[in-house]
C-alpha cells in the first residue's frame, strides 16, 4: 500500500512592525518675558560714571544674557545714557558657574573711546552681575569673560581679563544719586512715587520739579543712610495731567569748591 506523506504549509515568520518614529525634541528655550537690569554710562559732571534702568524684553535667552544682550545691543531709555561698547559683540550665553558668573560673547567687543576701557569693563559686570541677583541667583559672584568659549587675556586689548573680574567699589564707578521708578517717558496717574538709591553727604537728597522749563517744586528728602548706597522715597502726591522732569542730585557741603555733585533725571506724564 502506498503511503502518502502530508506536510502542514510553511509557517509565515511574524513580522514586527517598524517602531514610531519620535520626532526630534525641541531643545528651543522657550520665550519669556523678563524685566532685567542694564547699566549704561552718563556724564556726571566729573568724568563718565555708571547708572542703570530696566528693560521688559520677550526673550529665550537667560537672564544674564538677556541683560547683557540690552546692554550690547539696545538703547537707553533715557537720552542722558549710553553704552561704552561700540557694535560688533554680542552675547552667546550668561550663567551662573562654580564660583564666577560667565558670559560668552562672539565677536569683536571694541570701544569707540579707549580710555574708558575700565568703566566699558564694569558696565558689563555691574550688569551681570545685577542680572544674576534679580534672578535670584548670586550677585556676588565675579564675572568671567569668554569670546567664543576662549578666555579672553585683554579685553579691548586695554584691560585684564584673564581671571573673573568683580564689581568695582560702587562709589568709584556708579552715579552717586540713582532715580528707579518712574522709568524714563513713563505714564503714571494718581500720587506719584518716585523711588531710588543714592549716596549722599548726610544722606540729604535735593529735588526739583520741572513743567514746560519751570521749576514747580522742589525740597529735598532723605536716604535711609548716609555715605552709601540707601535707597529713597519722594512722595509728589497727586500733580496736574502733563509732562514733568524731575531732577535729583546730591547736596554740595563744599559750596561749589569740590567736584561737581551728581544727578539723575526723569521725564514722566501724569494722566
Amino acid at each position: 500500500m502506498a503511503t502518502t506523506t502530508s506536510s502542514s504549509p510553511a509557517s509565515e515568520t511574524p513580522t514586527t512592525p517598524p517602531p514610531a518614529t519620535t520626532p526630534p525634541a525641541d531643545t528651543t528655550p522657550p520665550v519669556q518675558t523678563l524685566t532685567v537690569p542694564v547699566y549704561y554710562a552718563a556724564d556726571s559732571g566729573d568724568g563718565l560714571r555708571l547708572t542703570r534702568e530696566f528693560h521688559t524684553v520677550e526673550t529665550s535667552l537667560s537672564p544674564i544674557a538677556a541683560a547683557v544682550h540690552e546692554m550690547l545691543a539696545a538703547p537707553p531709555a533715557d537720552p542722558d545714557y549710553a553704552t561704552l561698547w561700540a557694535p560688533g559683540a554680542e552675547v552667546v550665553a550668561g550663567e551662573v558657574g562654580e564660583g564666577f558668573i560667565g558670559v560668552d560673547l562672539t565677536g569683536t567687543p571694541s570701544l569707540d573711546a579707549t580710555d574708558s576701557a575700565d568703566l566699558a569693563l564694569q558696565q558689563l559686570v555691574y550688569t551681570a552681575t545685577a542680572a544674576a541677583a534679580n534672578a535670584g541667583l548670586d550677585g556676588s559672584l565675579p564675572v568671567r569673560i569668554t569670546v567664543d568659549g576662549a578666555p579672553v587675556e585683554r579685553l579691548f586689548d586695554a584691560v585684564d581679563a584673564a581671571e573673573p573680574v568683580g564689581r568695582a567699589d560702587p562709589l568709584e564707578v556708579r552715579q552717586l544719586v540713582q532715580i528707579n521708578e518712574p522709568g524714563e517717558g513713563a505714564t503714571v496717574s494718581g500720587p506719584v512715587d518716585v523711588q531710588g538709591e543714592a549716596a549722599a553727604f548726610e544722606a540729604n537728597v535735593l529735588w526739583e520739579l520741572r513743567r514746560d522749563g519751570e521749576v514747580v517744586d522742589s525740597g529735598n528728602t532723605s536716604t535711609t543712610e548716609c555715605c552709601t548706597f540707601a535707597p529713597f522715597d519722594l512722595q509728589l502726591g497727586d500733580l496736574e495731567p502733563g509732562t514733568y522732569e524731575l531732577v535729583m542730585s546730591e547736596d554740595d557741603p563744599s559750596g561749589g569748591e569740590g567736584r561737581p555733585p551728581t544727578s539723575d533725571s526723569r521725564t514722566f506724564t501724569v494722566e
